[in-house]
């Protein structure tokens, strides 16, 4: 054991001083390393940062454990035929849906009601353009986790009676009452006065819309302004664990309502979060299959230009080689020497490679606003990839100089 140790440690030393001993070399030869190393890492890190973004404005647009009812919903993409199919087939949603959802759903911890529709908002002298004004039902907030930071929310009794109320989005907070408490000022919509109750957290942009750009009033209020557009029933599982069977309680309380038989397709559609986020997954996975394998190809160049400079090594070491063949040094030993040698030269790209892809995503992460992880999984995939390919690299210089014939050796000053 003591004699391995020997081995590979004065192996190891060798190495390294050959490569302080050519510093610049060393560098240059492991720009393609660098270059391959942080591509892998920046990639791989952007795709779990669009991940993480994605997942956290879902979660921010739709709350947890959410699912929603709606003529036209669907996850994925649909051929024209199917679309046309479904089109003919839903029927648009009414108030009597959503009453009977939340009678006879019994494993939902809310149903609530949202309808939306964009309008044009203009009040002394300020023009808004497209804001989407939803219709709510009070319990709207907590299905969608919405974070209310002045004032309150809608209540069931403003729902009840129609009131002429309003709960604000960020950017229309800003742009109708930037100097001003809003609570208690009057915005029209449609040309109503709605009294502002309360006011939304800024939510940032989805892909870029806007977040913020909303107006909730009561859903009753919405469906007189706007008229009988199609409703969305949302509901909400009271756990995690219950949100599967909760989904599929509230298919089945629709179907009924609907009067479909077992053997017919739903004529609503369903959207829920979890499968967005299996979506978003699986959109992120086959991004990172394709550009991932893609950045490799910058690591195998690097490895073919380590294999190069390795075989000027062994050109330029002759006469070591020689001389420590003739000294005791087995094929083994000089084999070794070299592959540790590769192998370390391109360790160390691959750690300048990380410095350089930290650097990259934290200024990303400073100007695009959108966090990048560089995760563990990447790093070690980056290291040992390329120390891999750092000893495939110095497999044929290494048998070369192991071959190498020790009185041969000993003739080459140079």
């Amino acid at each position: 054991m003591r004699y391995l140790y020997s081995v590979y440690s004065d192996a190891a030393r060798i190495a390294l001083q050959s490569i302080l001993a050519h510093k610049l070399r060393a560098f240059l030869t492991l720009i393609g390393i660098i270059i391959g190393v942080a591509a892998v890492v920046v990639v791989g890190a952007s795709v779990s940062g669009l991940n993480t973004y994605v997942t956290d404005k879902v979660a921010k647009l739709l709350g947890a454990n959410h699912f929603m009812i709606a003529r036209m919903a669907f996850q994925g993409r649909r051929t024209d035929e199917e679309f046309e199919r479904m089109n003919r087939r839903n029927k648009r949603l009414n108030w009597d849906d959503y009453e009977w959802m939340k009678d006879h759903c019994t494993s939902c911890s809310e149903v609530g009601v949202e309808v939306g529709s964009q309008v044009d908002l203009k009040q002394d002298a300020i023009e808004f353009p497209g804001a989407i004004v939803f219709g709510v039902t009070s319990n709207m907030a907590d299905i969608e986790d919405k974070i209310i930071v002045d004032g309150r929310f809608i209540s069931d009794d403003e729902v009840q009676r129609s009131a002429l109320v309003c709960v604000l989005g960020g950017e229309i907070r800003d742009k109708f009452f930037p100097n001003i408490n809003p609570i208690g000022q009057t915005l029209k919509v449609r040309g109503m006065p709605m009294r502002v109750v309360g006011v939304e957290e800024k939510r940032g942009a989805f892909f870029g819309d806007s977040l913020d750009r909303h107006i909730y009033i009561p859903a009753t209020t919405h469906l007189q302004i706007f008229g009988r557009n199609g409703l969305q029933i949302h509901g909400k599982a009271p756990t995690r664990e219950n949100f599967k069977p909760t989904i599929e309680d509230a298919r089945m309380t629709m179907r009924n309502k609907h009067r479909l038989k077992g053997n017919e397709e739903d004529d609503f559609g369903l959207v829920n979060v979890e499968d967005l986020n299996k979506q978003i997954d699986q959109f992120t996975g086959s991004i990172a299959a394709v550009v991932v394998p893609i950045t490799l190809i910058t690591l195998i160049v690097g490895g073919i230009v380590v294999m190069n400079i390795m075989l000027v090594s062994v050109t330029e070491r002759t006469f070591e080689i020689g001389l420590r063949k003739a000294v005791g040094a087995t094929r083994r030993q000089i084999l070794m020497q070299f592959l540790i040698e590769s192998g370390m030269l391109c360790a160390f790209g691959g750690v300048i490679g990380l410095l350089v892809a930290y650097g990259v995503t934290t200024l990303i992460t400073a100007l695009a606003g959108i966090t990048m992880t560089i995760t563990i999984g990447y790093i070690l995939l980056a290291i040992i990839v390329s120390s891999v390919i750092g000893m495939i690299a110095g497999i044929y210089p290494a048998f070369k100089a192991a071959r190498l014939d020790p009185i041969i050796a000993l003739t080459k000053t140079t």
